[in-house]
């Protein structure tokens, strides 16, 4: 199955206006981005899709580009407008603001989309300030690796527990953390973007909810990698300093 790695870039962000081409231990974000994509083993090529001339022009130097539409709402919209013009069996969505992703977790998502029409990661939730978080997404999935439901706030309900404290009940059950990394079989992921908003998707503002509500099964890989990515200026140097001893290990 040929799959395509796909990182949807943006010049404008409301927190970090010009993110991509930040310089993170001397090269641009999107670069340290695409040179973790690289060492997956699943990918046979990585595409940045921009709708900026400015990202174009840097990441040019060290990827293939599609240039998209300015008016896309979501990453995946992006995606499916390359898939549209680069063909693969699928593709998979890799947010551009994460330079210490794990090629592993991309080959595990990649995996994951053998026999199922879309695929994605999770990981156990470990600490008490992404329990509480609405910033980190939630996931249940089933028995047979199937997600559930994905939230913003802590789900499931723990009842027999709702009246002890955020940490107690973060002991109590294996919540799970969703992390932002798709794959799509490119029949699915053409489809998909034909659906309208729907109404989980914009009550919790998470774009996976549009295909589970349109019978769009996604299997969920659990691995043992967490997120770290760059969301604010002042995650920046966080990340360097990770980066070094990522580096030096």
């Amino acid at each position: 199955m040929k799959l395509i790695g796909v990182i949807p870039a943006r010049y404008a962000s409301t927190r970090f206006p010009g993110k991509p081409l930040h310089p993170i231990a001397g090269r641009p974000l999107i670069q340290r981005v695409v040179e973790r994509c690289r060492l997956a083993k699943s990918l046979a090529e990585v595409i940045v899709a921009t709708d900026d001339d400015r990202i174009a022009k840097v990441a040019s130097q060290f990827a293939r580009v599609e240039m998209t539409r300015g008016d896309h709402p979501s990453g995946t919209d992006r995606i499916a407008e390359v898939a549209g013009r680069v063909v693969a069996d699928g593709y998979i969505n890799i947010q551009g603001d994460e330079p210490l992703m794990d090629p592993a977790v991309i080959d595990a998502v990649a995996a994951a989309l053998d026999g199922n029409e879309m695929s994605t990661a999770v990981t156990p939730i470990k600490e008490l300030a992404e329990f509480e978080s609405p910033n980190v997404v939630k996931a249940v999935v089933a028995a047979n690796g199937r997600a559930l439901y994905f939230s913003r706030h802590p789900v499931p309900y723990l009842r027999d527990v709702t009246d002890r404290e955020p940490a107690d009940r973060l002991k109590s059950f294996p919540f799970l953390k969703h992390l932002g990394i798709y794959g799509y079989r490119r029949p699915t992921l053409l489809r998909l973007v034909t659906f309208p908003v729907s109404p989980l998707e914009a009550a919790e503002k998470l774009e996976q909810l549009r295909a589970l509500e349109n019978g769009i099964s996604i299997a969920a890989a659990r691995v043992n990698h967490d997120s770290v990515g760059v969301d604010v200026p002042g995650d920046v140097a966080r990340v360097e300093r990770l980066l070094g001893e990522f580096s030096l290990g």
